[in-house]
């Protein structure tokens, strides 16, 4: 049964996982709006999506640029948990998951790192 919680609430545990990032990695972040949205658009059980240029493509011609973004899909997010716990845990792997695009870090790299 998926679990149920307020917009606040998510939001706040999608901070808290923001916090799990070192911090010098997270001084290295810039450029970057966080994101919470209900659902994708287009795929609703997307749980989250990182659109931009990866740091490590960046060159002259990015100054500039609108901010990337990194977003969270809420609904499938809750809809994939049985507990308070898993939403905290599944938040944290989908946040960093998408942080390391940013870095340039591909899907195959983080699903042997273990952030599927």
């Amino acid at each position: 049964m998926p679990v149920s919680m307020n917009p606040q609430r998510f939001e706040e545990l999608v901070g808290d996982a923001l916090d799990l990032i070192p911090p010098g990695l997270a001084k290295a972040i810039d450029n970057v709006v966080i994101l919470v949205e209900n659902h994708h658009p287009e795929d609703p059980d997307l749980l989250g999506l990182y659109e931009g240029v990866a740091l490590t493509e960046r060159d002259s011609s990015y100054a500039g640029s609108l901010p990337d973004t990194v977003t969270i899909y809420r609904e499938p997010l809750l809809d994939m948990c049985d507990t308070e716990d898993e939403v905290v845990e599944e938040v944290a792997v989908t946040v960093i998951h998408e942080i390391a695009h940013y870095f340039g870090i591909d899907d195959d790299r983080l699903h042997e790192l273990g952030w599927g």
